[in-house]
């Protein structure tokens, strides 16, 4: 699971007069990643490592900055992705932990190396958020994909 080290160096960058601050910083990521991050890389066009993780960097913030934005009860679908080999005792004792909010998970083996796992809930915002933010911080899931289906907002008194 890729991991940040701490800051190397700040650099100011002018091209055409336009300064904008840049800080460079150090990511490991498993060479089975990196090879899918240059693939990506050549398929979609984008001009090097550093753009297409701070495009990953900006749809991470904006997907949990929705996330943190909604209330009341709600119903959605997590999908995970994790290394076949690596699904362990964290992984069901989350899923057993938020039992009150799973209605049912589907498991399937996808490709030779890979489980993925859809996960129905329904239940209190809150309670989706610490869900997800269960899964985000396990170093064997992969991949994680929530898709709100229903939110409802209390009236206000």
């Amino acid at each position: 699971m890729p991991f940040f080290n701490k800051t190397y160096l700040n650099v100011s960058v002018d091209v055409n007069n336009l300064v904008s601050d840049v800080t460079i910083i150090s990511v490991s990521v498993p060479d089975k990643l990196l090879e899918r991050v240059e693939n990506s890389i050549k398929e979609q066009g984008f001009a090097n490592r550093s753009e297409i993780i701070r495009q990953a960097l900006r749809t991470f913030i904006m997907e949990s900055r929705s996330l943190r934005e909604l209330e009341g009860e709600i119903a959605a679908s997590i999908t995970i992705i994790y290394d076949r080999g690596m699904k362990n005792e964290q992984i069901s004792e989350i899923q057993h932990s938020f039992g009150d909010i799973i209605s049912t998970y589907l498991h399937a083996h996808i490709e030779e190396d890979y489980c993925l796992e859809v996960i129905v809930v329904k239940g209190e915002a809150d309670n989706l958020r610490k869900l997800v933010d269960a899964f985000r911080t396990n170093e064997h899931i992969n991949q994680i994909k929530v898709s709100v289906l229903k939110t409802s907002k209390r009236p206000t008194a």
